[in-house]
């Protein structure tokens, strides 16, 4: 499913980076498809290493996690952490409190889209969140 959702978003890039707006090529696609603006997306990847995260923080439209390598840590406010392995991915619905990171034992590369501008940055992820024993407060 991760590798999947990677390729997809891949595959809209290149896309757009060889066609304008609109263009649909029919030998392509069956049915009508035309490519979209990619106003307000933004695609990042980076590095943590073993144990590092983000701060909580909220995306006004969503983001899609995605774990190229390693194993990563993520938590929706009230919710249990989980953990996401090589080739996984988790879409965070926009204006949901939340942090990722690597787990304690290994680096991680994630690749993230981020729907919309909007983010908002709130306190550090304390070290009982961290572990999966406290909740956010």
């Amino acid at each position: 499913m991760g590798l999947v959702a990677l390729l997809i978003v891949s595959s809209l890039w290149v896309a757009r980076a060889q066609q304008p707006t609109g263009a649909n090529v029919p030998s392509n696609f069956t049915g009508k498809s035309d490519n979209l603006p990619t106003t307000g997306v933004s695609l990042s990847r980076r590095s943590f290493e073993p144990s590092a995260r983000a701060n909580w923080h909220v995306h006004d439209s969503g983001q899609l996690l995605f774990v190229q390598d390693g194993a990563m840590r993520v938590q929706i406010e009230g919710q249990q952490m989980r953990e996401l392995r090589k080739g996984e991915s988790l879409f965070l619905e926009g204006g949901v409190a939340h942090w990722h990171g690597a787990i304690p034992s290994q680096a991680l590369t994630q690749v993230s889209v981020v729907l919309g501008p909007g983010i908002k940055w709130m306190e550090p992820v304390n070290d009982q969140q961290y572990a999966g024993k406290a909740a956010r407060k």
